[in-house]
């Protein structure tokens, strides 16, 4: 990629990651369940006696193993700034949120936030993941899974996610209705935003660019 191109990527890249953390706060203002992800680490903490934070270090570790193992192609700059600033990202929209509205009352703007969220979350990752400029640790797993098998992202996305469903449900983890959507929604929806983000935002910028010179 060109130096341009590079621009492009990048601000696509901060853009996701950005958008990302307002999904997750978002979808904890739901009070509807976590992600899969997030509800298995905190099963694993509960059944364990480990702090949330330790688990999910430990967690993108082992992840992280993974994806340098299988896929060292998808580390890059955006791995480690999705792994370090998603979670300040989604703290500062919920503590912003909770300051001028002061949280969702009824049960019908719970289901609007958790809906909001899981397509937030869904656009926010298409964008970083589009961008080719790093992948987060548990976001590599299906893209691995999905090149090595040869079944598309969005099966690879739901299989991943529904296996920490079911590993939270076995571990007596509390699972809500936002959790099993984000089982069956994330992986559809994100391929969904992938197609669109590069078809109609870095795609037409690169063209542009080149028609230029």
């Amino acid at each position: 990629m060109d130096r341009h191109t590079d621009h492009i990527c990048f601000t696509a890249m901060l853009a996701g990651i950005g958008i990302m953390g307002i999904g997750v706060a978002l979808f904890k203002l739901s009070l509807m369940g976590n992600d899969p992800h997030t509800a298995l680490m905190i099963a694993i903490g509960d059944r364990m006696g480990m702090d949330f934070s330790l688990v999910m270090l430990t967690a993108n570790c082992l992840w992280f193993f993974l994806e340098w193992r299988f896929g060292k192609e998808l580390i890059g700059i955006g791995t480690f700034i999705n792994w370090l600033l998603v979670g300040p990202m989604a703290s500062l929209c919920e503590n912003a949120v909770l300051s001028f509205w002061g949280g969702p009352v009824g049960a019908g703007a719970r289901l609007c936030l958790m809906l909001a969220g899981v397509a937030t979350l869904s656009l926010a990752c298409a964008l970083y993941q589009t961008a080719d400029m790093g992948i987060a640790p548990y976001d590599a797993l299906p893209i691995i899974l999905s090149r090595r098998s040869g079944q598309s992202y969005f099966r690879c996305r739901m299989l991943a996610d529904s296996l920490c469903v079911l590993a939270a449900f076995l571990l007596g983890g509390l699972l809500g209705a936002g959790t099993l959507v984000c089982a069956v929604g994330l992986g559809p929806f994100i391929a969904f935003f992938s197609m669109k983000v590069n078809r109609h935002i870095i795609a037409p910028t690169e063209k542009l660019y080149l028609q230029s010179r």
